[in-house]
């Protein structure tokens, strides 16, 4: 399949409903509105391709730029064309979901986050802290630099109020990721989710809502389900 024959698909997959969804929560045209069930069906054919995912993110088209995401291969992406994609990555399914999962599989991921986080631009700090969360969620504990985890909780303990909208969201995430996936952080990520307590964010024309995290971090635990890592960041 090429860039082409993929858009003429992902057309025939456009749903009006699904694509008056996604533009209450962020997305401009252009878009045809795709399910992910649907991209998932081109994406079976397709599979993984490098060069694909980068000419699809290319077209500007929110629903190739996902599709781009499940489809890129973290082994072949480079530091600098994810950097490009986050730059491009205008609303939260791209700069908190498709960018931030391909970042979260590659070697430089806990790299990229540390650095995203520090952008001033709200949909690049939120793709730091969503690699960071995704990182730790796939990633064996002894293969995470614990001591910058634990920081960056107090640091969240400390500013999460005061940040941009969709930051205090991925941080909120940050905390419930890390008491659920870092046993050895559990107890600080509930004591830092307790002193935040409820977080504020603007939702837009929707009706999500934003997790309580001490609930969610003890709805894991009574689950049995503390400390299970998962194989994939991207689903």
């Amino acid at each position: 399949m090429d860039t082409k024959a993929i858009l003429m698909e992902l057309e025939s997959y456009g749903d009006p409903r699904t694509k008056n969804t996604l533009i209450n929560h962020g997305a401009k045209e252009p878009l045809f509105g795709v399910k992910v069930g649907d991209l998932k069906k081109i994406l079976k054919k397709a599979k993984k391709n490098h060069e694909l995912s980068l000419e699809l993110y290319d077209t500007g088209n929110s629903d190739a730029m996902y599709l781009a995401g499940l489809m890129a291969d973290e082994n072949q992406i480079t530091k600098e064309q994810l950097q490009s994609w986050v730059e491009q990555a205008y609303w939260y399914y791209l700069s908190e979901y498709a960018v931030p999962w391909v970042a979260a599989e590659t070697p430089f991921g806990f790299e990229l986050g540390l650095q995203w986080i520090k952008s001033e631009k709200e949909q690049i700090a939120s793709a730091g802290w969503s690699a960071l969360l995704n990182y730790a969620s796939i990633h064996d504990d002894s293969e995470l630099d614990i001591a910058t985890y634990s920081k960056l909780l107090d640091e969240i303990g400390k500013s999460i109020h005061q940040q941009q909208n969709r930051v205090k969201y991925t941080m909120n995430g940050f905390v419930i990721a890390v008491g659920c996936y870092v046993p050895e952080l559990t107890e600080k990520a509930k004591e830092i989710a307790k002193h935040i307590g409820k977080v504020s964010v603007f939702m837009g024309n929707t009706s999500c809502k934003v997790p309580l995290a001490t609930d969610y971090i003890n709805k894991v635990i009574k689950s049995g389900r503390l400390g299970k890592k998962r194989k994939n960041a991207r689903c």
